[in-house]
């Protein structure tokens, strides 16, 4: 192999690893972030058990306090659903960094990560079920009960769901291949 392009590949295999580094880092910062907004709802909403007066801004400026006059358990209900989403894309933010610690670029097909990445898809589909879950119920809440403010989540889980679904299925077919590939040399 020529030097220009040995030096080339070097630099390549440098700004990649880079990038996964650099991934790697904001996977955890947002890993980290999301538990401390769900830490930070569920906190606010055992103040708000005590003092109703609390649901009001519950948390950045959610205010919930109609809700929860209105009815306690739908309340505990909103509330619940909104942490278990936080946790939820905390546990995908998780998976994203176990698998950028797994992935080698001598040999990125595995079938760990493989497994990993349609772990990934399952989880943000899953996340895509409690946001349609918790949009509906802010929904009809919102016409069963005036002054709720109904800022609904977006929804965009399924594509994301999808593409690492499709990531993953390329992944596996990736293992296949090399694994042939090992057999015929």
């Amino acid at each position: 192999m020529p030097l220009k392009q040995k030096t080339s590949n070097m630099k390549s295999n440098s700004k990649t690893e880079t990038i996964l580094v650099v991934m790697n880092v904001i996977a955890w910062i947002t890993f980290i972030g999301l538990m401390i907004e769900a830490g930070a709802i569920l906190v606010s909403y055992g103040v708000s058990i005590a003092n109703p007066k609390g649901a009001m801004n519950l948390y950045k400026g959610l205010d919930w306090f109609n809700l929860r006059q209105y009815d306690f358990w739908h309340y505990t209900g909103i509330v619940s659903m909104k942490a278990a989403i936080l946790c939820v894309e905390a546990y995908t933010a998780f998976l994203v960094i176990k698998v950028l610690s797994t992935i080698k670029l001598t040999s990125p097909f595995t079938m760990e990560v493989a497994k990993r990445l349609e772990n990934i898809a399952y989880t943000l589909f899953l996340a895509w079920v409690a946001v349609m879950l918790y949009n509906g119920q802010l929904r009809w809440l919102s016409k069963e009960v005036t002054g709720i403010e109904a800022n609904r989540l977006s929804t965009d889980f399924i594509f994301y769901a999808g593409l690492v679904f499709i990531i993953s299925q390329v992944f596996k077919r990736g293992v296949e291949i090399q694994a042939e590939n090992e057999l015929t040399v």
